[in-house]
């Protein structure tokens, strides 16, 4: 999500210092001037800068008549400091000495406005109107930046003579030139701007940004680094630092970088819209929902925020509140991939509709821009349905997407449920693998130990049900897997110790339920065994597991009750291939 810097249509202009006269700047540590009162609605930072500092040489231009006195050395300090509070300061002393009128006060009021707009256009005020004398060579630098042209500075150009061009290559955080070449021969100027006045912000800043977007990310972050070390007001080094973070994963980093910034500006909606990006990235749904619904509040027309909105809704399972965010989208563009996606997934997972939910993807299946998330999602409905056509439509869709080159782990993930459902265990192996070799999840390793299960390698499935089990050991499901794998595996005490430590505390349900089934499973004496699974089942009745165990056992015994617990789990689970084979004995 972009913030486009508003467009200064004057430009400004002039070199402002002539080599014979260089006012002297305040020595022994002078007070900063007074701060500029804050327009209404404008984002001044709460802390003002301390200024000074000697200022760079001048170039050879030929620049405007100086005012007498200090006050123009300190204007032209505060402008090279670059930061928001500083600028603001040299447009109020251009007023209150009344340089306004004359060339270096309309010169050094463009080039102040124009900075604020396009490196801080969070800033908000009431600027004064930039009229710059129109041959200046600031004004030519900006009427070339206004065209896309880099001017070049001479090579005894000042300060703002090697800074001014650069904007000719930016705009907000994007590069005008994806040509990297371009970008680099920036270099030269920008780091000779950092040569003439070292407390400056924007060149290194734009130092930062040039080896961001060609990639030497070390080189940035450091670039970076060195303008919030000269200012935090710099909030454009921030927001590159948190992209650079984000881009590595570090995102509670980079949330907190934003959050630094939010300090210094608390109402700066372009720090405020990056951090809700990183919330969303980074998957913390709660965060999110605030942060992006404050953006949304102020700007109802951004779809694309509307969409992280709506999106945001449904991992929250605020199925209603998402509703009303696609509502207000379809306003904008009903025939968007990702708004279509949407819809299908309140569809399956709000209303449990899954025909409808289908309707939205098969209508978004052929659009050019479709996703491989909704893909993935579609298959995935389409592999769990008990119609064999759709379940072949779902094969040919994951097939596609296994067929690409190096198919991403969301692909690699909905092949190992598929060959789980279908207990394919030999072929979800080289799938699971990667899994774990690449991401080693919660999920993961349940899966890896299911395969591992299924193709009764029992001391391996432990393995794995260890190793989760240890990751997550207040997990109910991953307890539930180690104790199993522990009654597999011969560790009969061990487990009984476990199962006996947590079953009083287990919820009443389905989990005391599987609680009561393991613990049968530790006794040795057929009424000890038969009472955990009579409670168990007084928990649960639909205890697939327990009903089997029951069956087998009268089964066994040549007991008519056998005939009862084999129809409960056969209504339960009618393929289940430990109960087929008993099937035609007692149809009749």
């Amino acid at each position: 999500m972009k913030c486009a810097a508003g467009r200064f249509l004057i430009l400004p202009a002039i070199l402002l210092f002539s080599c014979a006269t260089q006012p002297a700047v305040r020595q022994n540590n002078p007070q900063s001037p007074a701060p500029v009162a804050a327009p209404a609605g404008s984002d001044i930072p709460k802390t003002p800068p301390q200024i000074g500092g000697t200022p760079p040489p001048i170039g050879s231009a030929v620049p405007p008549p100086l005012p007498s006195g200090a006050a123009a050395a300190e204007i032209r300090v505060l402008v090279y400091s670059g930061i928001p509070s500083s600028l603001l300061k040299a447009l109020a002393l251009i007023r209150d000495n009344n340089l306004s009128n004359g060339e270096f006060g309309r010169t050094m009021n463009a080039v102040i406005v124009y900075m604020l707009q396009r490196l801080y256009p969070g800033v908000q005020g009431q600027f004064p109107t930039a009229s710059p004398p129109q041959n200046a060579i600031y004004t030519k630098i900006l009427l070339g930046v206004d065209k896309g042209v880099y001017t070049a500075p001479p090579p005894n150009g000042d300060y703002l003579e090697c800074l001014l061009p650069f904007f000719a290559l930016i705009k907000g955080a994007e590069a005008v030139d994806e040509n990297p070449a371009r970008l680099l021969t920036s270099l030269p100027d920008l780091e000779k701007a950092v040569a003439l006045y070292p407390n400056g912000v924007a060149p290194r800043y734009f130092i930062g940004f040039v080896y961001e977007k060609t990639g030497r990310f070390t080189e940035a972050r450091a670039a970076y680094s060195d303008a919030l070390a000269l200012s935090k007001e710099c909030y454009p080094a921030s927001l590159g630092l948190a992209r650079l973070m984000a881009g590595e994963g570090r995102y509670q980093d980079a949330a907190q970088t934003l959050l630094d910034a939010l300090m210094v500006f608390p109402d700066n909606m372009n720090i405020k819209r990056q951090l809700a990006i990183t919330y969303y990235e980074m998957k913390d749904w709660s965060s999110a929902d605030g942060a992006i619904a404050e953006i949304v509040e102020k700007d109802s027309k951004d779809g694309d925020f509307i969409l992280m909105y709506a999106r945001t809704l449904i991992e929250r399972e605020q199925f209603t509140r998402s509703q009303r965010q696609l509502d207000a989208y379809a306003l904008i563009n009903a025939n968007n991939p990702n708004y279509l996606f949407l819809r299908a997934r309140i569809q399956a997972e709000g209303f449990h509709n899954r025909d409808a939910a289908l309707g939205y993807l098969r209508a978004l299946r052929n659009a050019p821009a479709i996703g491989e998330e909704a893909l993935v999602y579609m298959a995935e409905l389409l592999l769990e349905s008990d119609k064999q056509e759709e379940q072949a439509e779902g094969k040919t869709i994951l097939a596609g997407l296994l067929d690409k080159e190096n198919p991403s782990l969301a692909v690699v993930e909905l092949a190992v449920i598929d060959a789980i459902r279908r207990k394919t265990w030999e072929e979800a192996r080289p799938y699971i693998r990667r899994l774990l070799d690449e991401r080693r999840s919660s999920a993961d390793l349940m899966n890896a130990y299911t395969i591992e299960h299924g193709l009764n390698n029992n001391a391996s499935a432990l393995v794995y049900a260890r190793e989760l089990f240890q990751k997550e050991p207040s997990n109910i499901e991953a307890t539930l897997v180690y104790i199993s794998a522990l009654i597999d595996t011969g560790r009969i005490a061990e487990a009984a110790s476990l199962i006996d430590a947590r079953i009083s505390a287990a919820p009443a349900g389905s989990v005391k339920s599987s609680y009561y089934y393991l613990r049968s499973r530790t006794r040795s004496g057929d009424e000890s065994r038969l009472n955990d699974l009579r409670s168990s089942l007084f928990e649960y009745p639909r205890n697939l597991q327990s009903l089997i165990t029951m069956f087998e056992y009268y089964h066994k015994q040549g007991d008519r009750r056998a005939l009862y617990y084999l129809k409960q789990a056969l209504a339960i689970d009618p393929d289940n291939p430990r109960l087929k084979r008993y099937e035609k004995e007692y149809s009749n």
